[in-house]
């Protein structure tokens, strides 16, 4: 039976691959802060340990985390718009990545795997294939690269199995409520307005289903495969569009609602478009192809997002 580590488990990716490998049968420990206002969206399970630590205290929790076949870090601080640029707080993201790096080795783990992100390539017209040389515009994704290229050789020299899970935009219900997707499926089958790019450049999105399968297959693969090189690995959809052809999509089946275009402020970075090349995902899972169509994948959301609304109001109504 296998034991994993997740951190970033009360994230969106995280808490979803947590499930998934509860569901499959694993013990999943899940390194959560105590003052984690996410901790209760965590599915209840027997095969679920929480141990209360952060990054930078990790090396002092491992009787607490105990022997382990992988480990998965999601977590990482500053992800919002105000210190997404801040050097101090993507370094000390670093600092407490490679803490979790120690951590696994001590550990015993086989396998170590870390969110990367899109955003490391930078601007480029190119097709977004692993080989190709980064030049991240932000700190954060400065940072991730950084971590990558820092985690590395160190994994290389603890004989540990390494990805650098480099995700493209993947969506679904329990996103942040800011993401694209999530604003379009709430306000759109309400019937309100939505403010946006112009859209016209081209995009990718893959349904959190898919993503986190595609993680766990990965996974499976690279604890049974001989120890090679560290590598960075897109997760992503084979579904790339001018994000305008997604966005029309979603208001088709939400049903409703005013689309503005070319009125949404946008970050520094400006409207990147992205082309991923999914070609080593799927080589290395055996043929992973995706369950959920963007159709799919946005009316699943949908349905959740309202089941969820369904409760809340009989909650509401009961306490009334």
């Amino acid at each position: 039976m296998d034991k994993v580590v997740i951190t970033g488990a009360t994230g969106f990716l995280g808490r979803n691959l947590t499930s998934c490998f509860l569901e499959r049968g694993a013990e999943v420990t899940v390194l959560v802060r105590k003052e984690s206002a996410g901790r209760a969206l965590l599915p209840v399970h027997d095969k679920l340990r929480i141990v209360e630590t952060g990054m930078e205290d990790v090396l002092s929790h491992l009787d607490d985390i105990g022997p382990a076949d992988g480990w998965f870090h999601f977590a990482w601080g500053g992800v919002n718009r105000q210190e997404i640029d801040s050097p101090e707080v993507q370094e000390r993201n670093i600092r407490g990545s490679l803490n979790c790096v120690e951590a696994a080795r001590r550990l015993g783990c086989q396998v170590f795997m870390d969110a990367g992100s899109r955003v490391e390539y930078g601007v480029t017209n190119e097709i977004m294939a692993e080989t190709l040389e980064c030049h991240p515009i932000n700190e954060y994704g400065k940072a991730k690269l950084k971590f990558f290229e820092k985690a590395a050789p160190l994994c290389q020299q603890y004989g540990m199995n390494y990805c650098h899970l480099r995700f493209f935009s993947v969506y679904g219900f329990g996103d942040h409520p800011w993401s694209v997707i999530s604003t379009l499926t709430r306000e759109l089958r309400k019937g309100n307005t939505v403010s946006l790019s112009a859209c016209l450049h081209k995009w990718n999105f893959m349904y959190i289903d898919d993503a986190v399968e595609a993680v766990v297959r990965l996974y499976e693969r690279e604890k049974i495969r001989e120890f090679h090189k560290p590598q960075a690995v897109n997760i992503a959809s084979r579904d790339t569009r001018v994000l305008k052809e997604f966005v029309e999509e979603v208001r088709q089946i939400a049903g409703g609602g005013i689309l503005q275009y070319g009125t949404f402020v946008q970050a520094k970075e400006g409207a990147l478009s992205i082309c991923p090349d999914v070609g080593r995902m799927e080589k290395m899972t055996g043929g992973f192809q995706e369950k959920y169509t963007f159709h799919q994948g946005i009316t699943e959301t949908i349905k959740k997002e309202m089941e969820h609304e369904y409760e809340e109001t009989q909650h509401t109504d009961s306490m009334l």
